[in-house]
């Protein structure tokens, strides 16, 4: 892989991972619910979405953060079942992806 790709990667994981923590930040564990309000169920449906969110949210932050320390350990590029090196293509499609197009 190419200094330039390589690099172009990182910066494109590291936004991502800026990204992801503002959006769980926003979320604010549910405080942003009035419990108050009349539909009780309505609160309980969007405490449930945004939990699941959340969930999500902390998910591929997880997938962005073990990509970025894949560059520090070196094996940034490499699947993580055969050793092989991931095309250059499915890697600007999907930069945290740990797997070749054959173990995806």
């Amino acid at each position: 892989m190419s200094e330039t790709l390589a690099s172009t990667l990182r910066v494109q994981l590291e936004e991502e991972r800026s990204s992801l923590q503002r959006q769980l930040s926003g979320l604010g564990g549910g405080d942003a619910f009035d419990e108050g309000f009349a539909d009780s169920s309505q609160v309980a449906a969007e405490q449930g979405e945004a939990r699941v969110l959340a969930e999500n949210l902390r998910a591929l932050l997880h997938e962005v953060e073990h990509a970025l320390a894949k560059f520090d350990a070196g094996t940034f590029g490499i699947c993580e079942v055969c050793g092989q090196p991931i095309s250059e293509a499915r890697l600007e499609a999907m930069p945290a992806t740990p797997f070749c197009v054959t173990h995806a």
